[in-house]
């Protein structure tokens, strides 16, 4: 108790003062002064040591930090096309010329590789501002800027502004100066929707960040204070401090050592950036471009959906621009043939084409009239029936596997000269018999117009488009065998329907895409070389692996050469089915097809370097039935539109810029 009592009168709060008088009583002395200054000292320091032990630096980056464009290429190497909502790419630190880091580091923290990672004179606003609330100023580190871009958010309230300052410091202890320069100038705003150093030299001097000088830099490291302060392009009074700020920038480089007074004496004339450029979005055929190119990355890599929206990811397609814009530029001059306001018959037309080289590369696509006015891509569309462009894989069965004429019996290989009946109406046979229709009749085989041509060799079919050969071949060969064959060519599994005589008609429905590379198989030989779109990816630099399908041998050489010899007589030859579209070349090989029921119209042609293939159809919107051709360009019931698929490819084979 004793010693409790005199504790207490030792630490007693001696206060008003005793043995003074009047107002002396209620000042302070030098000691309680003292004492006072201590106790608030520790109390802050208390505070502040609890609040940085309290303060973790995430293991994730804010989705908005690490997410990055993902930038589409031509074939020849220049850009197509940006997707994502954020415009950055990230680059390694070594990629930025050295001089161009110092124009940042002059101009935002020139102390950055010396100090803690914190502003001192930074950190004394935010504590005088403790006391005193509102918001907080600026004059942050390089590593402060990067905590903010990556972790935070751009309040600039107390609380933000100390927790910035806590993690910049555990941040500086964890990471080296460079990484966290690096990353700062990755996910710094630079104006222009750019985000990153490397998005900015595109965006104001359209090259990469490693062609840029140290006075690029400087106007590049002025934008990092506002961009809409500092673009010069934006008005004179932004030009007149963008000026203002360069010289100043380049100065201080000179002050801090980081550039000498002579290369600063070059320097006398302002950068000026180009204007700003419109950005490169999805119209035209450009959507239809990238969703193949990325349903390909999808499908061909270990990239998941979610990383690959994060962006980052640079994408080399196969297409080549010329290709791309004379095939649209012949679509439209035949859509300009239909009046759709004053024709029902024109209404609802859709046209897919696509050309792929023998190797597989697709070269160029046409998906509809434009991404953003219709998203589906009729290129990739397998809802419109081959036709009769179908028969040459019936014809290549046949030569590759014989047929089977009598059940049980041995199989009989046909040749090109091999005969068949080539009348109209004539019944369509199996081993058994006559087949017969669910409705119980016989199943007769049609030729356009009704015409008959009496015993003809199975290449002379081919090349005059004969029906009723090509239905009884596929009965003869096994309509599972042509199935197979026309996989092996390049078609998909998918793409079949029931197997019935019809079935040799072109009762599949594949894609432009598809048709070109089959067709294309009879070009190289009898290899199938699957249709591609992606030649190279890469994210941040490094190379990502690509998954490409295996050629695979689909025909002898020998069976390709005939069937290629079929399809080069349907376009060479005088009576050929084809012969308009010689004027394409001497080399050109092809055949046009349609559906039984009136619904499609195909034409599908190659030479050794390109082969292409045009659909054509009518789709209703409501029931997304296709609707007959019957009437097309106002011809009344003696026009089908049949026509046009060849038009397109005729016109689109024969401008120099498709070459």
């Amino acid at each position: 108790m004793r010693l409790r009592r005199w504790l207490a009168a030792r630490v007693r709060l001696d206060y008003p003062r005793a043995g003074r008088s009047g107002a002396t009583r209620w000042v302070p002395s030098w000691r309680q002064v003292s004492l006072f200054f201590l106790f608030c000292l520790g109390s802050l320091t208390g505070l502040l040591s609890f609040l940085y032990l309290q303060t973790d630096i995430p293991k994730n980056l804010n989705d908005f930090a690490t997410q990055q464009d993902n930038v589409y290429y031509w074939a020849d190497g220049t850009e197509m096309a940006r997707t994502g909502p954020v415009n950055r790419q990230e680059v390694p630190l070594d990629k930025v010329p050295e001089k161009v880091q110092w124009a940042v580091l002059a101009a935002e923290n020139a102390s950055f590789y010396t100090d803690s990672g914190v502003s001192p004179s930074g950190l004394m606003r935010a504590v005088t501002r403790m006391v005193t609330g509102g918001e907080t100023q600026g004059g942050s580190t390089i590593t402060q800027q990067y905590v903010k871009n990556a972790y935070l958010n751009q309040r600039q309230t107390f609380s933000r502004k100390l927790t910035e300052m806590f993690m910049a410091i555990k941040l500086d202890d964890r990471m080296s100066k460079r990484e966290i320069l690096q990353r700062y100038l990755n996910t710094s705003w630079f104006g222009r929707g750019s985000y990153g150093i490397q998005r900015a030299a595109y965006a104001y001097y359209g090259k990469d960040v490693s062609e840029l000088n140290a006075s690029e830099g400087a106007l590049l490291a002025s934008l990092l204070k506002g961009a809409g302060t500092f673009d010069p392009t934006l008005g004179a009074k932004n030009h007149k401090r963008a000026v203002d700020r360069w010289k100043w920038v380049l100065d201080r480089m000179v002050d801090i050592g980081k550039l000498s007074k002579s290369e600063r004496a070059r320097y006398t004339t302002f950068p000026e950036p180009k204007a700003q450029p419109k950005p490169v979005g999805l119209t035209g055929q450009v959507g239809y471009l990238v969703e193949t190119a990325k349903a390909y990355v999808s499908s061909h890599t270990d990239t998941s959906d979610a990383d690959f929206d994060l962006g980052g990811y640079q994408i080399h397609t196969t297409f080549e621009k010329p290709k791309v814009q004379a095939l649209a530029k012949a679509v439209k001059k035949t859509r300009d043939n239909l009046d759709p306001d004053q024709r029902p018959e024109d209404r609802h037309v859709r046209i897919g084409a696509a050309s792929v080289a023998p190797g597989g590369a697709i070269r160029a696509l046409y998906g509809g009239p434009g991404y953003l006015e219709q998203g589906f891509n009729d290129a990739n569309a397998s809802t419109v029936p081959a036709g009769t462009s179908f028969t040459p894989f019936v014809y290549a069965a046949a030569l590759r596997d014989g047929v089977l004429l009598e059940r049980n019996g041995a199989r009989t290989p046909v040749t090109p000269s091999t005969l068949y009946d080539g009348d109209n109406k004539i019944a369509v046979h199996t081993p058994e018999g006559p087949y017969w229709d669910r409705s119980g009749k016989i199943v007769r085989a049609t030729n356009d117009g009704d015409a008959s041509y009496g015993q003809v060799s199975l290449r002379q079919a081919i090349v005059r488009s004969i029906n009723t050969p090509m239905i009884q071949l596929g009965m003869d060969v096994g309509l599972d065998r042509v199935r197979r064959a026309s996989i092996d060519a390049g078609l998909l599994p998918s793409s079949f329907g029931a197997r019935v005589p019809a079935f040799s008609l072109g009762t599949a429905t594949p894609s432009s895409i598809r048709m070109a590379s089959a067709y294309g198989t009879f070009a190289a030989d009898g290899t199938h070389y699957a249709p591609y779109s992606v030649s190279g990816l890469t994210h941040g630099g490094q190379k990502v692996e690509l998954r490409k399908d295996r050629a695979k041998r689909a025909f002898s050489a020998a069976v390709a050469a005939q069937v290629d010899d079929a399809l080069r007589g349907a376009v060479q030859s005088p009576d050929g089915s084809a012969h308009e579209a010689a004027v394409a070349g001497g080399e050109v090989a092809g055949k046009g097809g349609t559906a039984q029921d009136g619904t499609s119209a195909w034409f599908v042609g190659y030479t050794k370097k390109l082969s292409t293939a045009v659909s054509l159809s009518r789709v209703d919107p409501k029931s997304q039935e296709l609707m007959p051709l019957e009437g097309m360009g106002g011809g009344g019931a003696d026009t089908s539109g049949d026509t046009y698929p060849m038009d397109i490819w005729e016109s689109y084979m024969t401008d120099r810029a498709a070459e």
